[in-house]
């Protein structure tokens, strides 16, 4: 699964720059996560960095993407393949 960003976040940008996808970014109210990017930090760290340096902890699995560790991996190889290419 992707993550997400509820709306108890404080915009403490200290997310931001944690994500080795790029995925996050500054929405109109508080920071929100391109599920389409998003890892869970798969490929990259044991843990989702975001969710590590968050100090509300608003950051939780978005619902509506539903995808298991290979499903993960796969977009991590898929999106690394475009940084290489670049």
């Amino acid at each position: 699964m992707a993550l997400l960003i509820t709306d108890e976040c404080i915009n403490c940008d200290v997310c931001e720059p944690e994500c080795p996808n790029d995925a996050i970014s500054m929405g109109e109210e508080y920071y929100v996560i391109e599920p389409t990017k998003c890892t869970e930090c798969v490929g990259h760290h044991e843990e989702a960095q975001c969710k590590v340096v968050c100090p509300v902890e608003c950051i939780e699995l978005n619902p509506s993407w539903h995808e298991d560790q290979d499903a993960l991996m796969a977009k991590y190889r898929q999106l690394t393949a475009r940084l290489q290419q670049a």
